[in-house]
């Protein structure tokens, strides 16, 4: 068991190209986000263990005894257990929460999860401070929850040296090896499970190796070569119902399919050629590639509104920053949400800012950042913005 701190970093995602055509079983492309989440995780000798997190007002401790003596046998299925529907309900049990649990509450369970299942092995189980704070708005569709869980599934999994702690580089920054990534990958998934029930996998997977990946009907493989794209995320806050949005495709489909179904394969064809154009970028960027993915993501963009997942506040967005000559779509389900808007190399910081202050202008939160980011990390606190510590202390 390690006794020392450890400071875990993990990227948010956004869906490039392919929303809602994936769900009809064509590619997707997938990138991390490079706004982050920051998990603290500081060993105690006061037989507590803890969890806070502050972005969401969310602090639970537990005495390290009464969890000893809570019934676990569920999670003696093997060395890697999947949690059921009955796991969650006893685990909801054991700390008095409703059968209709809110959000808040699900990362407490999913955290709970990890903690009992990870650190199972120990003759004791181990006393914990964590606290995890995050970049990443919540229920944006970013990846919020599954950087959460890659965080904690890594810093878990180090603390009761089920893998490496891996050294830092010169800028104080670790990154484990392949077997210890899948490892993290797999009880993340398992966190992502009692949040979300049944996820897809995708926005774990992205967050736990970085850059980015192209996925279909279940099958991911990652891009061998990209580059750093430069992007504004535009969060409109506009509420939304993925399920509904979803539904409502599958609807369109049904009533026009011969109009629906060429519009997903183009917008299958887009992810593709998108993905082309990325590898050839990665070896030297040319100002034509960048017309190209500007192009893709106007057609793109164009294909979701018909599909009917359009809105008003990002039809907003799309012409605010028009009005700049910069070029938006929409990341994930639509109907609100976020967009994303790719900032070529040259374009005029005072373009950006004016940009950024017609969309604040809106009520929308904006954020200057970058798609390609790298996946899980382990940080000296050197390594960090001085912010990052200080939100992590809860100053």
């Amino acid at each position: 068991m390690l006794s020392e701190a450890l400071l875990v970093s993990a990227p948010g995602k956004v869906i490039l190209h392919g929303e809602h055509a994936v769900v009809h079983g064509k590619v997707a492309l997938a990138a991390a986000l490079n706004l982050r989440t920051f998990l603290r995780l500081q060993p105690q000798s006061n037989g507590k263990v803890s969890i806070n997190l502050p972005n969401i007002g969310v602090k639970w401790a537990w005495d390290v005894s009464e969890l000893q003596l809570m019934d676990t046998s569920f999670l003696d299925q093997g060395d890697f257990i999947a949690p059921s529907p009955e796991h969650v309900e006893k685990l909801k049990e054991a700390v008095g929460f409703s059968d209709d649990c809110a959000t808040t509450q699900l990362a407490v369970l999913a955290f709970l999860y990890l903690y009992l299942a990870i650190c199972r092995k120990q003759r004791v189980l181990p006393s914990l401070d964590i606290t995890v704070w995050s970049e990443l708005p919540t229920g944006a569709g970013l990846g919020s929850s599954a950087a959460y869980s890659v965080c904690l599934a890594a810093s878990l999994l180090t603390t009761c040296e089920e893998i490496s702690n891996p050294p830092r580089n010169g800028e104080g920054v670790g990154r484990w090896g392949e077997a210890d990534l899948e490892l993290i990958n797999k009880w993340a998934f398992q966190g992502e499970r009692v949040i979300h029930g049944n996820p897809s996998g995708v926005d774990n997977t992205v967050s736990t190796w970085g850059g980015a990946l192209h996925y279909q009907q279940g099958k991911m493989a990652a891009l061998q070569r990209l580059p750093i794209l430069q992007i504004l995320l535009t969060n409109t806050k506009v509420p939304r119902s993925t399920k509904a949005l979803v539904a409502g495709v599958r609807n369109r489909m049904m009533k026009f399919p011969k109009i629906v179904g060429p519009l997903l394969a183009s917008i299958e064809a887009i992810s593709l050629e998108c993905e082309r154009v990325l590898g050839e970028m990665a070896a030297a960027p040319a100002p034509e590639q960048y017309l190209v993915l500007e192009e893709l993501i106007d057609m793109n963009q164009h294909h979701l509104n018909a599909l009917g997942v359009g809105h008003a506040s990002l039809d907003q967005l799309c012409q605010a920053t028009a009005a700049q000559g910069l070029h938006s779509k929409l990341t994930g389900a639509g109907g609100g949400g976020c967009g994303i808007t790719l900032l070529r190399p040259g374009v005029e910081q005072a373009s950006v800012d004016a940009t950024k202050q017609a969309l604040t202008g809106f009520g929308f939160d904006c954020w200057e950042t970058s798609l390609g980011a790298s996946g899980v990390s382990i940080h000296s606190a050197a390594s960090l913005d001085t912010r990052v510590p200080q939100a992590l202390r809860g100053l």
